[in-house]
């Protein structure tokens, strides 16, 4: 995991490295019934779709839209929630305050932990679509982006695969690795076009997909 460069505004915070996840069936069990659209992110969205597990987890991420975000925060009262502001500080979510754009991550746990349970990761929206903040022109159909992988909802793999495409982890390449065989030839075809957009110099994943074509 890399190191997560946060500065904490409160008094007694938990520390940042310090993480007991929420389980998938914990996962399940807390947000199965709720009443706004979520999903796997992260590493549990990959195994999912692999189907199997490959690697260890120090989090669990779950995705969120934005114009949803006031409804998952009623849906989870009396747990500590925390936004995270740019350039990294973390501070207290108040009650009915709507995160605007630019706020993309919200921390949580329980008030008898001591220690991070899941992050909620919140997703731009633009009427029936969702876009990617850094780049709005890579977008998708907004009831599109969730899909069912082993039985549970989760971020569409290509588009998953794109966000850890930033990254030089060995988690991000393992999972791009355990992913590709797997892919839809239309799952490759988007991957491949947003990786093109979003960096024209070239990406070292464009040589794998299109060896694999």
């Amino acid at each position: 995991m890399q190191p997560r460069a946060f500065v904490f505004r409160m008094a007694a915070p938990i520390p940042d490295h310090l993480w007991q996840p929420l389980g998938v069936a914990e996962t399940v069990a807390l947000f199965s019934k709720a009443p706004f659209a979520w999903a796997f992110g992260g590493g549990y969205a990959i195994e999912h779709f692999v189907g199997r597990n490959f690697r260890a987890h120090e989090d669990v991420d779950v995705m969120i839209f934005r114009d949803q975000q006031l409804v998952a925060q009623q849906w989870l009262a009396g747990w500590n929630l925390y936004a995270a502001d740019p350039p990294g500080n973390l501070r207290p979510w108040q009650s009915g305050e709507f995160l605007p754009f630019g706020v993309h991550d919200i921390w949580a746990h329980r008030p008898q932990s001591h220690a991070w349970q899941f992050q909620f990761l919140v997703a731009e929206v633009d009427g029936g679509d969702w876009f990617f903040r850094r780049n709005p022109l890579i977008r998708g159909r907004r009831n599109e982006l969730i899909q069912v992988y082993s039985g549970q909802p989760c971020v569409r793999i290509e588009v998953q695969l794109f966000f850890k495409s930033r990254g030089t982890r060995a988690k991000d390449l393992q999972d791009f690795a355990a992913c590709l065989p797997l892919l839809a030839p239309e799952a490759k075809n988007w991957l491949r076009e947003a990786l093109t957009l979003n960096s024209p110099e070239g990406h070292a994943w464009l040589a794998q997909l299109d060896a694999d074509h």
